[in-house]
């Protein structure tokens, strides 16, 4: 027994040697930040600017990789089988993360299980606006008009199982009022349309809508998150009207599953330290999205865990399907 106890004694000496020695040395050469959407996107703008900073504080350049298709999921699950060494990761969502496991027939990977949580990016608050010609002023109006029938419950979304929409469809399970999604393929599209009144109201992350609030050609209701948007102090969430309405959407780094932690606390710490940059959290703050209080790895695996389980609920209730 004492011989057996010595040898397992000695193999975890040596794991922790060789985990210490690959951090010592870590990184010796360019890192490769997947993004897991086509150029141009949030996520695109937000991975690269982050990446620079990392870049500089690691001493190493870091490789922006677009790999879009599939709603995020091929460039998701080319992550999770990569080396967990460290110079591969991503920049993930709470589709990819949470919501896609249930919308995908044959997942080939685990958000929960097969990726390492690094840092929690930034909140990206979701809208809901309507063209000027509705008559609401607040959700409490909207919501009594459609049920009435005065105003159309039709609303759009970025797309079938976005975040946009299943806020919309946890509004309607909320209120019971006769609310119709019409998706769209991706919210630029949403966005042209509720402009030019063709449908009436969406769903919205901030970012994309933030101008036309300000100029007076959209008219913001309320927000999905249980917390009001900092950059639009006077509306209320949706919170406010029904009590535990909470719709979160994110931006996060993970990298493969079983990364050494010595060498995930590295790059983690490098991520950190660049969110708090001034520069960056300035231009983040300015285009629509919010860096969180607590940005850690921890505070990203529990908001990750109750958004899984969140919309994992909302989807089954609601019956959502990719069409």
């Amino acid at each position: 027994m004492n011989t057996r106890f010595a040898k397992r004694l000695l193999m975890a000496a040596t794991l922790v040697a060789s985990s210490l020695a690959l951090a010592q040395g870590y990184p010796d050469k360019p890192l490769k930040l997947i993004v897991p959407y086509p150029p141009g996107a949030s996520t695109d703008v937000t991975a690269r600017l982050i990446g620079q900073k990392v870049s500089t504080l690691l001493g190493q350049p870091v490789v922006v990789d677009n790999k879009g298709g599939a709603s995020g999921n091929i460039g998701t699950e080319f992550v999770a089988k990569q080396p967990a060494d460290g110079y591969t990761f991503m920049l993930g969502t709470d589709a990819t993360h949470a919501a896609n496991s249930y919308l995908i027939a044959k997942a080939t990977f685990n958000p929960l299980t097969d990726f390492t949580p690094l840092a929690l990016a930034v909140m990206n608050p979701i809208v809901l606006v309507v063209h000027p010609s509705v008559p609401a002023h607040n959700l409490k109006e909207y919501v009594d008009g459609v049920r009435s029938g005065k105003i159309s419950g039709a609303f759009g979304s970025s797309g079938t199982g976005s975040p946009h929409h299943l806020a919309g469809e946890l509004l309607k399970s909320h209120t019971k009022a006769p609310f119709l999604h019409v998706p769209y393929r991706g919210g630029g599209p949403a966005v042209t349309d509720v402009l030019g009144g063709q449908v009436p109201a969406i769903f919205s992350s901030v970012v994309s809508v933030l101008p036309y609030i300000q100029s007076g050609k959209l008219r913001a209701l309320a927000v999905t998150e249980a917390k009001r948007y900092p950059g639009l102090p006077n509306v209320p969430t949706i919170a406010e009207t029904y009590e535990g309405f909470d719709v979160p959407s994110w931006l996060a780094f993970f990298g493969p599953a079983k990364m050494p932690a010595p060498v995930a606390q590295r790059l983690s710490g490098a991520i950190l330290t660049a969110l708090q940059d001034p520069e960056i959290k300035a231009k983040l703050d300015s285009s629509g999205v919010v860096v969180p209080a607590d940005p850690s790895p921890k505070a990203l695996a529990d908001l990750q865990q109750r958004d899984y389980t969140l919309k994992g609920k909302i989807i089954r209730e609601a019956g959502v399907k990719i069409e």
